[in-house]
């Protein structure tokens, strides 16, 4: 129940993050040899599995999925990049040539690109860039110990109302209702790890539950991220999620 109750309660870890950091770290911010600043449209890929791995990324705006491919060409979403993070890190690594995972843009994304040989040079003489990366990577390895938790104990039901929370907590507004835009029941799949049929029942659930609604001729997506917060509380196991709503509707309105 305690491990259950983390990946519940981990939906928020590392998701409200700003500019800010990036307008206090010069590296980052100011034009220098190296470093360039990127679009991405929607379901644009960054890079691909099997690419040179030559470079790191910042994310400025918007997200991303990562995703992998078995040898039988099954893909998996295994996490999801937001603004504030660092992606394509492992070029780093003294013995990685290649990537061993794709990202693709889920929204429109603007990020900096970094040459590898300008990503090692920023982090010995930059301490502030030096100390932004390290708490990047502690606060990664402590979402991916979230994540696997959450996989491993969580029914899919569930795990699909962290993942939708988690994707409301990358925007920075308060609206009680967040708009996450267009969102295919395919990628949900990929992350939850389902099938696109136990989405499509999860979603027409949630929708009833009050829990997210359509607009845009029912394309885009937005989420009722306080009343999908008190149901992830109130839901004392995976499966009670119809009968957590009510409660926490009941628990909003007081």
């Amino acid at each position: 129940m305690l491990a259950a109750g983390i990946a519940r309660g981990g939906a928020r870890m590392g998701m409200s993050k700003s500019n800010a950091a990036f307008d206090r770290i010069e590296f980052l911010s100011q034009p220098r040899d190296g470093k360039s600043r990127l679009t991405f449209a929607p379901n644009e890929t960054i890079y691909s599995q099997g690419d040179p791995a030559n470079a790191v990324f910042f994310l400025e705006k918007g997200i991303a999925k990562k995703s992998v491919t078995s040898v039988s060409g099954k893909d998996a979403v295994i996490s999801i990049v937001a603004p504030g993070d660092f992606f394509g890190e492992g070029c780093l690594h003294p013995r990685l040539a290649h990537r061993f995972v794709s990202l693709t843009a889920i929204t429109e994304r603007l990020a900096v690109r970094i040459d590898k040989s300008a990503m090692m040079r920023g982090l010995r003489e930059d301490p502030d860039l030096s100390e932004l990366f390290i708490n990047y990577l502690i606060d990664r390895n402590t979402r991916n110990i979230d994540d696997l938790v959450n996989q491993m104990l969580n029914s899919s039901e569930m795990r699909l109302a962290r993942a939708l929370l988690q994707l409301a907590n990358f925007n920075e507004t308060d609206k009680p209702k967040q708009a996450v835009g267009r969102m295919s029941q395919e990628t949900l799949a990929e992350m939850v790890g389902t099938t696109r049929s136990r989405i499509s029942f999860f979603m027409n659930k949630f929708r009833s539950l009050g829990l997210i609604e359509y607009t845009g001729n029912g394309q885009d997506l937005r989420i009722n991220v306080p009343l999908l917060e008190k149901v992830l509380q109130e839901s004392e196991c995976p499966e009670n999620i119809t009968e957590a709503a009510p409660r926490a509707r009941a628990a909003a309105s007081q």
